[in-house]
């Protein structure tokens, strides 16, 4: 199966604010939702993206990651969180993607255990704890908002090349043993 879009492309202004210490709270809600849908099949739930680093500039979009056996096993699931009023946004292998009707929560079905889920916690842990590189981020994403994307979807490829080299220091981190995995999420 290849990447699926639903319902096509979408312009979408890019706007960042400061960081919210409502966001956790805003995570806190909607993981209690899910984990009512969900119950066991919901591995874990974690709060991931921007909104989850606290001093980080962000679109106020809570991004949520929620680890199942299979993401590919949609009947599992995704009748569970369509009944909590999400809604399919991106189907792909080994990820599917919903949202909220209002577009200000993200929720990324992944695998238990797989690499998906590692690179968002590890970025996120990182990130948390390495400010030069927070800040690095924050200014490529204050730049790129500047700019008229036709596509969201462009807009996060282009901060892939920064995102692969603070991806590399945050593998050395961990292999450091100064992470201590999922775990410790």
């Amino acid at each position: 199966m290849a990447f699926e879009l639903i319902g096509g492309i979408e312009k979408r202004t890019i706007v960042l604010v400061p960081y919210d210490d409502a966001w956790p709270h805003a995570f806190e809600r909607e993981r209690r939702r899910i984990a009512s849908a969900l119950g066991e099949v919901a591995i874990r739930i974690d709060h991931i993206g921007s909104t989850s680093i606290p001093g980080l500039v962000a679109k106020p979009v809570i991004d949520i990651d929620v680890s199942v056996a299979d993401p590919d096993d949609e009947a599992g699931y995704l009748p569970a969180l369509e009944s909590a009023g999400y809604r399919l946004r991106v189907r792909e292998p080994g990820h599917r993607m919903v949202r909220t009707a209002n577009r200000d929560v993200h929720v990324h079905i992944c695998r238990s255990g797989s690499d998906w889920e590692r690179r968002h916690l590890l970025f996120r842990d990182w990130l948390r704890h390495d400010a030069r590189d927070r800040q690095a981020y924050a200014v490529l994403k204050q730049s790129l908002a500047q700019r008229d994307w036709q596509d969201m979807n462009a807009y996060a490829s282009a901060k892939g090349p920064l995102i692969e080299q603070i991806t590399a220091r945050a593998e050395k981190w961990a292999a450091q043993g100064a992470w201590r995995g999922l775990e410790e999420s």
